[in-house]
């Protein structure tokens, strides 16, 4: 099944714009975790567990794994989430941006190795950096558009010679040109709401993947109203929020109900939206 089929589907069958990010840092891990990198698997496999009904897309962030030595405990953790909620997406956080063989070596690792249904990637490379992805079919590639991060308005919102500014580009590109096997989607902050509605102004069909909603401060209702349209579905992450949501031995039924909660207030402004 393509990504997108396979999005549809989860947020159709959990009734979720919701992405649940897997960012494990055992400093933060309940108190009898606390500090061991062994047990990443462990604390993930238990938010999987707690929130693979509440949740469409799970997304591990790469470098909290590679960090601690741990690319076997997510190994361990794909092929979990595959077998208890095999209906849920996962979008692997890479980011990687990268040419030729170098770059069809990073396909092979989320795709082949880690069995990812997505991958998040920073397109500032050019089509270069997308070609070799694209011949893995039915797989999800998120491009690098509009980050939540301050500092990304140092590039992304350069003006260019045509009057684009460049975010503004990518999305065109994604929309258009690169997105020759219907596989792009973009990533955009939800710390921007009008940068996010400017994007999908210009990228209507594509899946947008929203970071920033929680601990970034990101607003659940302006992310939906200036992102969700019919025909263009958006993907909300929350990672820090849920994860932590307690440290003690109660962390996945805490982290559960933080995810119910922010899954209800993003349904709450998608019926809003779609009322007015």
């Amino acid at each position: 099944m393509k990504f997108t089929d396979q999005l549809a589907a989860a947020q159709r069958g959990n009734d979720s714009l919701l992405c649940v990010g897997l960012d494990p840092e055992p400093g933060k891990f309940p108190a009898k975790w606390k500090g061991d990198a062994d047990r990443i698997y462990d604390f993930c496999a238990a938010i999987v567990d707690a929130t693979k009904d509440v949740a469409c897309a799970f997304k591990p962030q790469i470098a909290y794994f590679a960090g601690n030595r741990a690319e076997d405990q997510l190994e361990r953790l794909m092929a979990h989430i595959k077998r208890v909620a095999p209906s849920v997406p996962v979008i692997l956080d890479a980011k990687r941006g990268d040419i030729g063989s170098t770059a069809e070596q990073y396909a092979r690792e989320a795709f082949e190795r880690y069995q990812a249904d997505a991958v998040t990637l920073s397109p500032f490379m050019g089509f270069d950096s997308i070609e070799p992805w694209l011949r893995y079919s039915g797989k999800g590639l998120i491009l690098l558009c509009r980050t939540s991060n301050p500092g990304g308005s140092d590039l992304q919102a350069r003006q260019l010679a045509n009057g684009d500014l460049l975010y503004e580009h990518v999305a065109k590109l994604a929309q258009g040109p690169w997105n020759t096997t219907g596989q792009l989607g973009l990533v955009v902050g939800a710390t921007f709401p009008g940068e996010i509605a400017r994007v999908r102004e210009l990228a209507p069909t594509l899946p947008l993947l929203i970071p920033g909603v929680g601990a970034q401060g990101g607003d659940a209702e302006a992310t939906v109203k200036a992102g969700f349209k019919p025909g263009g579905t958006i993907v909300v992450n929350s990672s820090r929020a849920v994860l932590y949501a307690s440290s003690g031995d109660d962390f996945a039924s805490a982290a559960r109900a933080v995810a119910v909660q922010t899954r209800a207030a993003l349904n709450a402004a998608r019926s809003s939206y779609a009322a007015g």
